[in-house]
């Protein structure tokens, strides 16, 4: 009876599939593609998040620097990680951490929508290929952004935990999709 007991297990374990982003193998960070053309990343899967904080380390490489097609456009916040917040849709309440490529560095926001509002605030730059720390943590009526070690503080919609909430992945754009295929690695700590 064992030796079926494991023979079976090895054979469930080699038909698995992966749901949603694999490990990268090479290390402890899954890597998140976006593909020309697209806005989502592959396999996107809004999982349950019932955290009262988000703690993560992320790389961008070289796919990271774009050129939109509409210059205007290269203002736009790319989506990095966050979550929804408030029991409601994420284009109402959320909190989340957003780039983009511009003047030569990948900038680094702080992204919310409170009640239905959307609000950024720039919080600096990272290095192309170097792991870069990243923190929210829900107060009672703020979400705190801690990028660098420098910590800042963004409005919230509601009070008390998370409620009904899912995690955010990565998402390019605004208004343009991906001019190439975008490759990110996050790290949950």
């Amino acid at each position: 009876m064992k030796y079926i007991t494991l023979f079976l297990v090895i054979i469930g374990l080699s038909s698995c599939e992966w749901i949603g982003n694999a490990p990268s193998f090479g290390d402890d960070f899954v890597t998140y593609t976006i593909r020309q053309g697209r806005h989502e990343v592959d396999n996107n899967l809004n999982t349950p998040f019932t955290s009262s904080s988000m703690h993560f380390q992320a790389v961008f490489d070289s796919s990271c620097v774009y050129r939109n097609a509409v210059p205007e456009n290269q203002n736009d916040i790319n989506k990095l990680y966050g979550f929804s917040d408030c029991s409601s849709g994420h284009q109402s309440n959320s909190a989340r951490f957003g780039w983009n490529w511009r003047e030569g560095a990948l900038r680094i926001y702080a992204y919310v929508y409170v009640n239905g509002t959307r609000q950024e605030k720039e919080l600096g730059t990272v290095e192309l290929n170097e792991p870069a720390s990243f923190k929210i943590a829900v107060r009672d009526n703020s979400y705190l952004f801690t990028f660098r070690g420098m910590e800042t503080v963004m409005p919230r919609h509601c009070t008390g935990g998370v409620g009904v909430s899912y995690k955010l992945l990565p998402y390019f754009g605004g208004d343009e999709p991906a001019p190439q295929d975008v490759r990110i690695k996050i790290r949950n700590l």
